[in-house]
């Protein structure tokens, strides 16, 4: 039994101190200006989103969280296909205290389960950027590429024990 709940425990990964507060989503897909407004409407809709800014140029959204909201980013990537486009890039602005990251392993922050990879075991302390590196959150090239420096069969599946995990990088 006691064997039983710490590879649980390893598996679940430690517990971090971090508060999600805004992010960048790139989308691809779009042509005109009509594209990117239907992607906003659609991202506006979300409980968790306080306000978003489009920039026609580079395809992109900056996404600013609601204070204590939880954050679904699957949710987020839901909208854009919904919206008919697809998330070519997300990366997520986060405050960080003291929250120790390590390569291939896990963390859990706000509640749900991060994956580390290709970074260097790390201290994270302030705003620091994420990168969400799972299928449909990236080209299918960068994703086969993050898929090679991994064993967790999670990273196919993106979750682990009926747990959804996001695999991430700096």
């Amino acid at each position: 039994m006691k064997k039983y709940l710490f590879m649980i425990s390893l598996l679940l990964g430690l517990t971090a101190s971090a508060q999600f507060k805004s992010a960048n989503l790139q989308a691809s897909g779009l042509t005109c200006a009509m594209c990117s407004n239907a992607i906003n409407k659609s991202l506006k809709t979300l409980s968790f989103v306080e306000k978003v800014e489009a920039d026609i140029a580079s395809s992109s959204f900056q996404i600013v969280f609601k204070q204590g909201a939880e954050i679904n980013f699957d949710q987020l990537r839901k909208k854009v296909e919904d919206a008919g486009f697809s998330v070519a890039k997300l990366k997520v602005v986060a405050v960080f205290n003291n929250t120790s990251v390590q390569n291939d392993q896990s963390v859990t922050i706000e509640g749900k389960l991060f994956h580390f990879l290709n970074i260097k075991n790390q201290v994270l302390n302030g705003e620091q950027t994420i990168t969400i590196i799972d299928k449909n959150f990236i080209p299918v090239k960068e994703y086969k590429k993050f898929a090679a420096s991994t064993k967790a069969e999670s990273f196919k599946t993106g979750e682990s024990k009926g747990t959804r995990v996001y695999h991430v990088t700096i």
